[in-house]
């Protein structure tokens, strides 16, 4: 038996997974990571806390197992792309994480669009110009951090900070440099001028590592504060997504896995490059596959604060205030009365791209309850998917077959909205533990254990979610509510 170890450094949580080879999974854990929101559009962590959370879910993971630290063959690392870390010429860590989805540099992402030329940034760096950039961060922290940015001599994100504690070896995964616009696609390398471009001085790159290729073997101090062994080999890791999607099988075009986690992805694998700027561009893990994909600010994230927020009082159904609100979601009817709801607590991210979108409730009386808001909010996110598909479909993805996966797949009634406003099956998979699967799995083929199909033996498909021809229209219009009400508010904004 040979077994690895997968970390996934979530936006709501840090979830441990140790595999054998053959298919078993043999230990999973989490622990939950704090969100700040601090002010609007912020979203920060504290990189301190995944590597505490790391720290202890080794242990509990070997505990789990019955294995020892020296069973362990190897290490990937999964995390959320592209955050921001900075740490100083220590190894220290500056400040917060900047999130993914924090939305706090509009007018920096403005003043790069009038610097830059879109079409040629684009066609160079796979992605347009927007918040997802890293140098619009790190603008923002030159005007109002610059005590920050001054002693900053490393950029790293959220997994290659993780690898960088197991390992000391500084760099940069080759999703988390594509997606934050410092890696020229035509060679595949980190360009320092291109990166200087959208405002990441030269000094604080770190070299580029393959998602497969080993980074370094885990330190004796990474070992005493881990309980893992000293010298088990850490590779470069993965993107979240991109991990979640090899585990769920998108392996050839027309494949759809959407990942409901803390945020929305929306992801399909190709052979085609072709860039949009509406969307993000990454490297599927196997080598000569692209993934064009989409992400939201949030998802689980906003489920989560709207519970915390305005159900307190809601008794649990099986534990869960998530599911009592479903239970009542499930018994009002489709379009929720004629309710549209804008999830856009950070801004949006693709295919909007606009960090000043707000959330917003429309259509509201003294008719509707907790229970139609609540379906309200599940089916903006299924408008909002359903905005996704029709944006690959008209750059040339087709969107055939669509899988679910993560946290939020396991709502029956979330999942029934989303086929029923897609017009499209969903497979859900079982058994699919989410990214920390396919950062085990990178580790075990890096390492030459294992090929990159083997990883499908650990999934399957759990249940169908056929669409009811019944809701069709009601969605159709709900639809076409939900797309012109964000055109009126931010025309309101403007």
């Amino acid at each position: 038996m040979t077994v690895f170890l997968g970390l996934d450094i979530g936006t709501t949580s840090t979830i441990g997974i140790l595999i054998d080879t053959g298919g078993e999974v043999l230990a999973l854990a989490s622990r939950p990571v704090t969100l700040h929101a601090e002010r609007p559009g912020w979203a920060e962590e504290d990189p301190a806390e995944w590597w505490a959370n790391c720290r202890a879910l080794v242990p509990e993971l070997l505990k789990l197992s019955g294995l020892s630290a020296t069973d362990i063959a190897g290490i990937g690392v999964a995390g959320m792309l592209p955050a921001t870390v900075l740490l100083d010429e220590a190894g220290q860590v500056l400040r917060r994480s900047i999130q993914q989805s924090d939305g706090r540099a509009g007018a920096e992402v403005e003043e790069m669009r009038r610097e830059i030329d879109e079409a040629a940034f684009l066609k160079a760096a796979g992605c347009g110009v927007n918040q997802q950039l890293v140098g619009a961060k790190i603008r923002w922290l030159a005007r109002l951090e610059p005590e920050v940015l001054a002693r900053a001599r490393m950029l790293l994100g959220s997994y290659d900070y993780i690898n960088f504690r197991l390992t000391g070896v500084a760099a940069v995964e080759q999703n988390w440099a594509l997606e934050a616009g410092i890696v020229a696609v035509a060679t595949g390398r980190i360009d320092p001028p291109q990166a200087a471009l959208t405002g990441i001085p030269p000094h604080l790159l770190v070299p580029l590592i393959g998602s497969s290729a080993v980074l370094g073997r885990v330190t004796l101090e990474a070992a005493a504060a881990t309980g893992l062994a000293p010298g088990t080999p850490v590779v470069g890791g993965a993107a979240d997504m991109i991990a979640s999607c090899l585990g769920a099988g998108v392996v050839k075009g027309g494949d759809v896995l959407l990942k409901f986690g803390g945020a929305v992805d929306i992801l399909t694998a190709t052979e085609m490059l072709n860039p949009d700027p509406r969307l993000f561009l990454d490297y599927h893990l196997i080598p000569g596959l692209w993934m064009p994909n989409g992400c939201m600010s949030t998802g689980g994230s906003v489920l989560n604060w709207f519970v915390d927020t305005f159900a307190d009082g809601i008794e649990p159904l099986n534990g869960s205030r998530h599911a009592a609100l479903d239970a009542m979601a499930a018994e009002r009817p489709a379009g929720a009365m004629g309710l549209t709801f804008l999830p856009y607590l950070l801004g949006e991210k693709t295919p909007l791209h606009d960090p000043a979108a707000r959330g917003a409730l429309n259509g509201l009386t003294l008719s509707h309850d907790l229970g139609h808001i609540w379906r309200a909010v599940l089916e903006s996110y299924a408008y909002a998917i359903r905005h996704h598909i029709e944006t690959f479909n008209a750059i040339g993805h087709p969107t055939t077959r669509f899988m679910v996966s993560d946290g939020g797949a396991k709502s029956s009634v979330w999942m029934g909205i989303v086929a029923d406003v897609l017009g499209q099956k969903l497979e859900r998979l079982g058994g699919h533990p989410g990214s920390c699967l396919g950062a085990a799995w990178t580790a075990a083929v890096g390492l030459g254990a294992a090929r990159w199909d083997g990883i499908t033996a650990f999934t399957s498909r759990d249940r169908i979610f056929t669409p009811g021809p019944e809701h069709r229209e009601v969605y159709d219009r709900g639809y076409a509510a939900f797309r012109d009400f964000y055109r009126r508010i931010a025309g309101s904004q403007s």
